[in-house]
């Protein structure tokens, strides 16, 4: 199931997604942008993001054998006053610039 959730203050991420999007990278950049309540993430690697968006690089933690990754996003939720209630997140990916688009 491809499924990305807010547990504990941290972003869940299936597998799936995590294997589309950013593959074996252990890193990942985040920006939070707070005009359309939108997270974006993209593998660390990716050059061209970091300069648009001014991300911050946080690390992907491997939650289970089945490959599910978590990201901690406490300082994101906290800076942005953001409900940090347990929940599955609407998402998209942009397959050609490896971009998730998340809402929170």
């Amino acid at each position: 199931m491809h499924t990305i959730a807010l547990k504990s203050s941290h972003l869940y991420i299936s597998n799936e997604v995590v294997s589309q999007v950013f593959g074996d990278e252990p890193h990942v950049y985040l920006a939070y942008q707070p005009e359309r309540t939108t997270l974006l993430a993209a593998p660390a690697s990716s050059q061209w993001f970091s300069k648009m968006h001014e991300p911050s690089q946080h690390m992907l933690k491997t939650r289970n054998l089945q490959g599910d990754k978590t990201i901690a996003l406490h300082e994101i939720l906290i800076d942005n006053d953001l409900d940090n209630q347990d929940r599955e997140l609407e998402y998209s990916i942009q397959e050609s610039t490896k971009i998730l688009k998340i809402t929170l």
